[in-house]
């Protein structure tokens, strides 16, 4: 098996008392929907995908998922965890056409920082953004997005409209209004980088206090 192999079974039992009684044996609820299909549950080996989403790749990578020997070609789409233990308790995944648009968030990959002018200047370096999401057809899906920063100076980012995609791929934001071109990474001088971040710390001393949220 590939690390972009999800094997799985048939899941009969529903509801919070048998997938804990899933979790206890080990297994992973989960679900296959999407395609004009009913949703389809399924349980997963947890050791086996525990592994597997160590793998960044495998957040945005085209998965074949296999039920019972028939393949099912699909993305991942959330993975909820333990707030405890960061366990994972439970897995979403979407079918997918070779013919229809997908929209997924894959990760940014920044490169040359060490040589980036800037940095050596002194500047001070911000990741603003570690993924974006882009649109495509999932043979166009690519694994991460690498951002160069071997020319950055103090006082330069780069933008959204500024990121090199595959041919086929478009940035989500971009599209839904082109004047959403927020920075993804920038370098600042390290006065005005302390300065902003003495001035996000004072907003949150003086933010009103929130009120309790009613527990279910």
């Amino acid at each position: 098996m590939n690390d972009f192999e999800v094997v799985a079974q048939p899941r009969t039992a529903r509801g919070t008392s048998a997938s804990r009684r899933l979790r206890r044996s080990g297994q992973i609820p989960a679900n296959l929907y999407g395609e004009g299909k009913d949703s389809t549950p399924l349980m997963l080996e947890e050791n086996r995908i525990r592994k597997q989403i160590e793998n960044e790749a495998f957040a945005a990578h085209i998965l074949t998922v296999k039920i019972e020997g028939e393949e099912n070609q699909a993305v991942l789409k959330s993975v909820h965890r333990d707030p405890v233990t960061d366990r994972v308790i439970h897995m979403d995944f979407q079918r997918i056409s070779a013919r229809s648009e997908i929209h997924m968030h894959v990760p940014l990959h920044f490169v040359n920082e060490e040589e980036c002018p800037g940095k050596k200047a002194g500047g001070i370096v911000t990741h603003l953004l570690v993924e974006v999401e882009v649109g495509c057809l999932p043979k166009d899906l690519p694994e991460y997005v690498e951002v160069d920063m071997t020319s950055l100076e103090v006082g330069d980012s780069v933008h959204l409209s500024q990121l090199v995609l595959p041919e086929g791929v478009q940035v989500m934001a971009l599209a839904h209004n082109p004047d959403n071109d927020q920075p993804v990474v920038s370098v600042q001088h390290p006065q005005k980088a302390e300065a902003e971040e003495e001035g996000s710390d004072a907003e949150e001393d003086f933010a009103a206090p929130e009120s309790g949220a009613a527990e279910d």
